[in-house]
């Protein structure tokens, strides 16, 4: 009757995480990517790749990344332990994640890593965007080290090897439906593929097809008026489908449905996300600089906290303001400060010597509001407290609206230069309930035999905020144990 023994619906990190996992207890896998070969990957494709984990120390780090040079090995990596992430898991979610998804998170991290690295898969340190040199040395900040090899197309390409290898089927242009459920459970997915539409049948079904960030009806009805007019940062085809079908089967919603990732994406970016550029258009630097929206006012404490604390609520902020833009504006004290994305080729840029000849071609922002916020920025800035962009430093201004608590610094050394950035959402918080096992709980509280869900599609782990590197890391955890919990039945 079964034509395998489990279905993955999804074709990213959390469902190919899931794959191997059922492939490796001896069960006949088949992948259902929605996406044409050439555009596969979800929003993994989209990603820099970067990877939350716990790790102890430097052995940890060399234990993941064995071929580092001699170079490279004498860094400063840190450590960040099972307490620092829990405590960040806590913070940025207001301490609303559930306790048991979060433990599983963190506990798990650093062994599923090593699992795929079993499996052939490499990683590097994040030099480029966690680390400042210092005294000549690489310094880590902020609890995030670790990169896959390639980034985001990387890890899908080397995930996708590691399928080949296994012997897991993947259909590309194949697109679930719904669910094929009758009361002993689901059992196999509708589809059409290349057009055409046929059914299923499967032992068990992984979802793991992403949120609904890339259907405008659904951003607007969940997370508001005008999130209709967020650029998507990733793949056009996280339309909800898992959801809507998982939803339908009797799943329990669970999570934080009106909340999602958003970040400072380039103002004049596509509506969806371009391969070409990748996570290029991302604006990350802001911590050093000011953000300032039409009103020429800012409305953010840009140094609240390091960037991969606050980016993914600080586009939600953006969509705020008057005709949904800003302005990041920096000054040549911090240029060689700023990420790689600010010097890409599809970026909206302005650049003069002095802050009059910068804000005139800064469209649609007032002009002398923005030189009156600047002045008394200036005037605030607590210079007495040295800057230091590898630690929260406490160099601050006093008496403004909206303080700058950290990276403070005078905005007076000319040329200036200020990048036009919007919303971009990146991924949706609301899901579906599962218990530890990663199976899916139906609204009478009771799991529903042989459904499974891992990555986006899972509720209940964000809240309001993420901890960058967080979503591959969690994709790759569920997608673990939900191959696994589907061959067991």
């Amino acid at each position: 009757m079964f034509e395998y023994d489990v279905i993955v619906v999804g074709g990213g990190n959390a469902a190919m995480c899931a794959a191997i996992s059922a492939r490796e207890s001896g069960a006949s896998v088949v992948v259902l990517e929605r996406a044409p070969k050439e555009e596969a990957g979800g929003n993994t494709a989209f990603t820099a790749g970067a990877i939350r984990t716990v790790y102890n120390g430097d052995d940890d780090i060399l234990d993941l990344m064995p071929d580092l040079s001699p170079e490279e090995r004498n860094s400063d990596f840190g450590a960040y332990t099972e307490e620092q992430f829990f405590d960040d898991m806590g913070k940025v979610t207001d301490y609303r994640t559930d306790p048991d998804l979060a433990e599983l998170l963190i506990t798990q991290s650093f062994p599923t890593l090593k699992w795929l690295q079993g499996k052939g898969m490499r990683y590097m340190p994040l030099f480029a965007k966690q680390a400042f040199k210092v005294d000549g040395r690489f310094k880590f900040w902020g609890g995030l080290t670790v990169e896959a090899y390639g980034g985001g197309p990387g890890l899908v390409e080397g995930l996708t090897e590691v399928c080949g290898r296994e012997g897991i089927e993947i259909r590309y242009n194949a697109r679930a439906l719904s669910l094929i459920k009758d009361d002993d459970g689901v059992r196999g997915v509708t589809l059409r593929e290349n057009g055409k539409t046929a059914e299923l049948q499967g032992k068990a079904v992984i979802l793991a097809c992403g949120g609904f960030e890339a259907n405008a009806e659904m951003r607007t009805r969940y997370l508001g008026p005008g999130w209709e007019l967020a650029p998507v940062r990733g793949t056009r085809f996280n339309t909800g489908d898992g959801i809507q079908m998982a939803l339908a089967a009797g799943a329990s919603p669970r999570g934080n449905w009106s909340g999602c990732h958003a970040v400072a994406w380039d103002r004049n970016a596509p509506e969806f996300g371009d391969l070409a550029v990748g996570d290029g258009f991302q604006k990350h630097s802001y911590p050093f600089g000011l953000i300032v929206n039409a009103d020429g006012k800012r409305f953010v404490d840009e140094g609240a906290d390091f960037r991969n604390y606050t980016y993914a609520k600080y586009g939600r902020e953006i969509l705020n303001q008057p005709r949904q833009f800003a302005y990041q504006v920096f000054d040549q004290k911090v240029v060689h400060l700023l990420r790689a994305e600010y010097r890409i080729r599809e970026v909206t840029k302005a650049q003069s010597d002095t802050l009059e000849g910068l804000v005139d071609q800064m469209e649609g922002v007032d002009k002398e509001q923005f030189l009156r916020t600047v002045a008394e920025y200036n005037a605030a800035v607590q210079t007495d407290i040295a800057f230091n962009p590898t630690v929260k430093d406490g160099r601050r201004t006093e008496g403004l609206a909206v303080d700058k608590t950290n990276w403070a610094n005078t905005l007076d050394e000319g040329p200036y230069m200020a990048f036009g950035v919007t919303c971009g959402i990146t991924f949706t918080f609301g899901g579906v309930r599962i218990d530890n096992n990663a199976q899916v709980i139906d609204t009478d509280g009771l799991a529903i035999p042989g459904l499974y869900a891992a990555g986006e599609m899972v509720g209940g782990l964000f809240y309001f905020n993420y901890p960058g590197g967080t979503g591959l890391m969690s994709g790759a955890v569920f997608g673990r144990i939900a191959g696994a919990s589907a061959t067991k039945g």
